[in-house]
């Protein structure tokens, strides 16, 4: 009965894994890319520490994870005098622009290279921007990952 089954699921040439299909082959450059930006992804929330964190740590404030031609964007509510460690990576092809809208605005161009920017911030009473922007040609997966600094005391 099961070499029956078998047989009868693997001989059907018609059927939509036939070599021959087009559209299996039109959707391999999609899937490809999907492929692409999901290991380039595993590859950015391993560099963070994000796949493990959770809502509970009491440092942990944020993280997402975008691509790069997407762009992130993010206004986090973030307690005055405080400060915390912004880190941000990008893993893939090109340079993406990040922007930090603080007192003293920060500007940075990252190259995808999988290499982690820390950049630490103090809130002030202003509301703080944070933005990474695609620039020219640039393809793959940027994550970025917000902490409370863990200070003596607090």
């Amino acid at each position: 009965m099961t070499v029956t089954l078998v047989t009868g699921c693997t001989g059907d040439s018609g059927g939509p894994s036939a070599p021959e299909s087009s559209p299996s082959r039109q959707q391999t450059p999609s899937s490809t890319s999907d492929r692409n930006n999901g290991r380039l992804g595993e590859q950015v929330e391993k560099t963070l520490g994000t796949a493990e964190v959770s809502d509970s740590d009491p440092l942990f404030v944020e993280a997402g994870l975008e691509r790069v031609g997407d762009g992130f964007h993010s206004v986090p509510e973030l307690a005055r005098g405080h400060s915390y460690e912004l880190s941000v990576v990008c893993v893939g092809k090109g340079q993406i622009s990040l922007s930090v809208t603080l007192k003293n605005p920060l500007r940075r161009t990252l190259t995808c290279d999988g290499v982690t920017l820390r950049q630490p911030l103090t809130a002030s009473g202003d509301t703080i921007k944070i933005d990474g922007d695609q620039m020219k040609g640039a393809t793959g997966m940027v994550g970025w990952r917000l902490d409370k600094v863990n200070k003596a005391g607090e």
